[in-house]
């Protein structure tokens, strides 16, 4: 059994997953995003605290975490960005502080669209792919690579975050300081604001959202087909990137603006027959992600469960070589 945390603005979500895989048990409390250190601290306490008391706690061999960004994963900590709380918090060595962890378990943190690039090479739209890339399309954009068949973080563990390449030198500045970032056209707050821009606005009483903006589009209106468009062509030109660099067979999109379904998928493909024009790169592949609310917790346990079997057969190895 391997133990995992997901820990992003809205909730922080617990999990111990066995070896293929299933969500057994599970503990979600909402994050006190706004609230000081100790307090969020104390929130991620009482999730290990629930999964501890369950009978299955005395066969963990791994502790995940999956946070959002950005992450440090050689230092161990985190400053996500919507968690004020938190920068350059010691989420691992706090973690590894917790009374119920066993001696010797050494948390391994990844960064959430890390986590999903794990959990969809594992048991997703990427398995048995050797070469891909995850993504995850939502109020922000991020990603993360599998590359030679292994999950590939980067040295601080934010390699893949593709919501930050730019694809227009001349376009909107982005929160990060650069202009013209994938995650001010792509995300669901970027497709809302340039359909409301064009004149769309949504149902009496409904709020602004992309998935306001993609009921809209099925139906049909030209601003929220648009709006969608837009987010695609944009997609479309930081995967072909992408793929370009580091010859990526599959990309993997998931997230609540891939919740669209064909209304982003439709021209995503299209605009990536335009840029994607070489040949070692006409193949590339659209999938849509086939995890949803467990992708972060799966990809910690994945994550944890890599781990302790490269702990385990290192071990075996200097076995071996005492006996010899």
């Amino acid at each position: 059994m391997y133990a995992a945390l997901d820990i992003g603005g809205t909730k922080i979500a617990g999990a111990l997953v066995d070896d293929a895989g299933n969500v057994v048990h599970r503990a979600e409390l909402p994050t006190p995003a706004r609230e000081s250190t100790p307090r969020m601290a104390r929130a991620v306490d009482a999730v290990l605290d629930t999964l501890s008391a369950a009978d299955a706690w005395g066969t963990v061999r791994g502790v995940g975490i999956a946070s959002a960004g950005p992450v440090d994963t050689a230092n161990g900590t985190v400053s996500p960005v919507n968690i004020p709380a938190w920068r350059d918090f010691p989420l691992v060595e706090s973690v590894r502080a917790h009374p119920m962890l066993f001696t010797g378990l050494e948390p391994v943190l990844l960064g959430d669209a890390v986590a999903m690039a794990a959990a969809e090479h594992w048991l997703g739209a990427a398995r048995g792919v050797d070469n891909a890339l995850c993504m995850v399309v939502s109020t922000g954009v991020g990603g993360g690579y599998v590359l030679n068949g292994r999950l590939h973080p980067g040295p601080s563990g934010n390699a893949g975050h593709i919501g930050h390449i730019s694809v227009g030198i001349d376009g909107p500045p982005c929160a990060c300081g650069a202009r013209g970032c994938v995650e001010g056209y792509a995300s669901g707050t970027a497709i809302a604001r340039y359909a409301v821009q064009a004149g769309w606005s949504p149902e009496p009483g409904a709020q602004a959202s992309a998935a306001a903006v993609a009921a809209s589009a099925r139906e049909g209106d030209e601003r929220a087909l648009a709006a969608y468009d837009r987010s695609a062509r944009a997609l479309a030109a930081a995967i072909a990137g992408s793929a370009t660099l580091l010859e990526i067979e599959v990309a993997v999109v998931g997230g609540g603006v891939a919740q669209a379904g064909e209304t982003l998928f439709t021209p995503l493909r299209r605009h990536l027959r335009a840029f994607a024009m070489l040949d070692f790169v006409r193949g590339l592949e659209v999938r849509p992600a086939a995890l949803a609310r467990d992708a972060g917790l799966v990809g910690a346990a994945a994550a944890a469960r890599q781990q302790f079997r490269e702990t385990r057969g290192a071990a075996s190895e200097a076995l071996r070589g005492l006996s010899a």
